[in-house]
Order: C-alpha cells, then sequence, then structure tokens
C-alpha cells in the first residue's frame, strides 16, 4: 500500500496537468465557459425551489434555497467525482496503450477537476449567504475534512466501478440511473432533520423505524450533506450520529475497492 502510495505521489504532477487539461478542454467550445459549472448547480436549486412550491419542505431557520444549494454542492462532488472516475479508464484508452504509469491516476484526477468546481461553487454559497445574512462559524473549519470524506466515498464507486466498466461497459451505462436513485435517497431535495423526525422520533416505519435509519445513513452521501449544511449554514459541528455509519462503510469498502482496480489494472490495455 505504501508503494502505491508513494507512486502516486511521485505522478502529482502528472495529476494536476491531466486535471487542468480536463477543465479546459470542458469549458473551451462553450459559450459561457466555466461558467457552467455554476449553472448547474443553481439550475437544480431552482428546481428543488419549484418542488418546494408544491410539497411542504421545512427548512427552518434558513431560506430553503441556501439549504438546498449547500446540499447540492458535496452531492455534485460526489456524484460527478464517482461518475468520471467509472468512466476515466475508457475514455482515456489512447494513452493507457501508449505509455505505462499507474492507472489509478486517472480516478485520482476526476477528482482534482472536480475539486476545482467545488471551489469555485463554493463562493458562489458565500455570496448567497451574505446576501441573506448568514456568515459561517468557526465550526466552517470541518469543510475540508467533509471535503476529503466526499472525494473518498466518490472512490468507493470510482476505482471498481472504473475496472468493471473495462470489461463491462453496462456499468457506464446504468450508472445515471444509480446516482439519480441515491439523490432522492440522501438528504438533498429534504434535509436530514425530517428523516430523523419521521424514523426515529416519530417512528414511523414501526419496529422496522431504527433499522431503517441506520440503513439511510449508511449512505455516505447522507453524513456528508448533512455535515456541510451544518458547519456552514447553522453553526454546528457534524452530527457524529449520522456520520459514523456511512464514514465506517467507506474506510471499510474503499480498501476492496482498490484491491479490485489493482487486480484488473495489468490487462486495461489488453481489453480495452
Amino acid at each position: 500500500m505504501l508503494t502505491h502510495a508513494r507512486s502516486i505521489l511521485e505522478h502529482r504532477e502528472l495529476i494536476y496537468a491531466l486535471a487542468w487539461k480536463n477543465v479546459s478542454l470542458r469549458y473551451k467550445q462553450a459559450y459561457l465557459g466555466i461558467a457552467w459549472a455554476v449553472i448547474k448547480p443553481l439550475m437544480l436549486m431552482a428546481i428543488f425551489s419549484v418542488l418546494r412550491a408544491f410539497v411542504s419542505i421545512d427548512s427552518g431557520d434558513v431560506p430553503y434555497a441556501v439549504l438546498a444549494f449547500a446540499a447540492i454542492l458535496p452531492w455534485t462532488l460526489f456524484q460527478e467525482s464517482a461518475t468520471e472516475a467509472v468512466n476515466s479508464i475508457v475514455g482515456n484508452a489512447h494513452l493507457i496503450r501508449k505509455i505505462y504509469f499507474p492507472r489509478e491516476v486517472f480516478p485520482l484526477t476526476a477528482a482534482v477537476t472536480k475539486l476545482i468546481e467545488f471551489g469555485i461553487n463554493f463562493l458562489v454559497l458565500l455570496l448567497m449567504m451574505a446576501w441573506f445574512g448568514l456568515f459561517p462559524k468557526a465550526q466552517a473549519l470541518w469543510v475540508p475534512a467533509i471535503v476529503v470524506y466526499a472525494v473518498l466515498a466518490a472512490w468507493v464507486i470510482g476505482f471498481a466501478g472504473a475496472a468493471l466498466n473495462v470489461y463491462y461497459r453496462d456499468v457506464s451505462a446504468a450508472l445515471p440511473v444509480l446516482m439519480s436513485l441515491l439523490m432522492y435517497v440522501s438528504p438533498i431535495i429534504y434535509p436530514m432533520h425530517l428523516v430523523k423526525q419521521k424514523l426515529v422520533v416519530e417512528r414511523a416505519a414501526g419496529d422496522w423505524s431504527q433499522a431503517l435509519y441506520l440503513l439511510y445513513t449508511s449512505n455516505p452521501v447522507a453524513g456528508i450533506v448533512d455535515s456541510f449544511q451544518r458547519v456552514m449554514l447553522k453553526g454546528l459541528t457534524p452530527d457524529f450520529m449520522v456520520v459514523a455509519p456511512g464514514l465506517i462503510v467507506t474506510l471499510v469498502v474503499l480498501p476492496l475497492s482498490y484491491a479490485v482496480f489493482k487486480r484488473a489494472e495489468a490487462r486495461f490495455a489488453d481489453v480495452i
């Protein structure tokens, strides 16, 4: 494991170069350029706000638009990092056939690319918060840890998915559907406190309520989104009872996902 880590560090300049190439090529021919990185989450926020006009969603003391945008930011980082990581090996077949370097460079590059876009949208969130009179408190110092968690969770899907996608292209076809389902079972359109209210307080599912709540929080996105909203908008520390199940799943499954990737790596150039 240390050998792999050392090899990745030796290729860090390649990761930065590929990440910059991805950003520049993605928006080079677009009339609005990198503004699309901001337009996409703003459009999602607008759609969720319209939906809220028909379905009552309690956002507490925080304006719903800001709450939704704060949920979309870490979700987009996770979702797009995972999606691009899964497609990264197939998408860079020309490089894989020509020269050897650690193939995990490509899934790692996907996350670095999305971190750049996350940074831009983070500034937009700060402007939105200032407009509504909300200002970050000391608890916002948790943000880097939450971002790292989101990236690690994305790699759980990214490493194994990238390897499987080389052999079975159905993976990339099914991934958008799976990500859409994951979004609806994560506290993005609705806040986490509503889930807790229904399952923990009201026990809406009867004897199954506690088990369903544990299953819900085993989804890493639940802890990531809820923690980001708490530290940025409410001045609270992350709720570790929400974070812990998903974090445990991530730390257990990530090494297995990486092992699947490394096991399949030797035949990438032959199969792709």
